[in-house]
């Protein structure tokens, strides 16, 4: 598959590994699909603390299927997150309501650290490209971060959660929302990053060479294909991807960094405990720190100088 294979040379782009100071603090983003994630469930103690254990593992973490109406499971959630974690400062920075039907909408949240990285923009995507009008369900609520001792420095984050039942179309439908924001906002360090429902019943292979996010050069697909981020035994999909556009900012990742977090298995769960918590795993991916480009430069010179003196 065509972009199973640009996950492939992702690894060739970047080095195998990062050589040089140890212990450089490295840039985590989260993005986690909360399953219902409301007044009703922020009620729950051992919810929570659940949540604030796999949160606080994020500098950036990007929280979809918020419904909380009322405005006060969010607020509820920070507290818990900067007592459960007082070495850091926890804000959000949120969207309106979204969604077709007013007896259901979902909110995008982000959930960061303050003292790694500070909001720099935030832009809600209008959904009316002419021609195609109201293709997204939810349409994206897209945010501009700066994180100074990240060797990328500067970013841009897309976050999606499609409908299932039109997967297909709001897939592509994010490849004009990609050219959109890089124009308006001159960068091409973008990652888009969601519950994509990019698996299973709800792409079909026929129609993935009809999505431009998969057929597009300069796009990288992080999430390995075949890797569940479902925590249902009874189901094995890759429904929430990270993907990153341009060569810079694919170097700007750690090699194989990549993954869901089974948090089930980290928190020894049993599988009722962790769907009280969601019904996904959280996917994340590390950034490399602006001293790993200073070692790794460090590690080159030192390389080419002793090869010198060998030869």
């Amino acid at each position: 598959m065509l972009y199973a294979m640009k996950s492939s040379s992702l690894l060739l782009l970047l080095p195998s590994c990062v050589c040089g100071v140890q212990g450089a603090s490295r840039f985590k983003i989260c993005a986690f699909n909360l399953h219902h994630f409301g007044e009703s469930k922020v009620k729950k103690s051992n919810v929570v603390n659940t949540l604030a254990r796999i949160i606080t593992r994020c500098d950036v973490c990007l929280l979809q299927e918020v419904r909380d109406a009322k405005g006060k499971a969010v607020p509820q959630l920070l507290d818990r997150l900067n007592r459960y974690d007082p070495d850091h400062e926890y804000a959000s920075v949120a969207s309106e309501r979204l969604g077709r039907s007013s007896s259901y909408q979902e909110q995008y949240v982000f959930v960061y650290r303050t003292d790694t990285v500070s909001v720099t923009g935030q832009y809600q995507y209008p959904d009316d490209r002419e021609g195609d009008v109201d293709a997204f369900s939810r349409e994206p609520f897209i945010v501009r971060f700066k994180a100074p001792k990240t060797d990328i420095k500067e970013f841009v984050l897309i976050p999606q959660h499609t409908t299932p039942a039109n997967t297909t179309k709001e897939l592509d439908a994010l490849y004009d929302v990609l050219q959109h924001v890089r124009k308006m906002w001159k960068t091409e360090n973008v990652m888009l990053l969601g519950d994509f429902n990019a698996d299973c019943g709800y792409l079909a292979k026929k129609n993935r060479k009809h999505v431009r996010l998969l057929t597009a050069r300069n796009l990288y697909w992080l999430i390995p294909e075949k890797t569940d981020t479902t925590v249902r035994s009874s189901t094995s999909c890759t429904y929430d991807r990270i993907v990153v556009h341009g060569e810079r900012f694919a170097r700007s990742v750690v090699p194989t960094s990549a993954a869901p977090f089974n948090f089930q298995k980290a928190y020894r769960l049993s599988e009722d405990q962790a769907l009280e918590v969601s019904d996904h795993y959280p996917v994340e991916v590390l950034l490399k720190s602006a001293a790993d480009r200073v070692s790794l430069s460090v590690g080159t010179f030192l390389s080419l100088f002793f090869l010198k003196v060998l030869t």
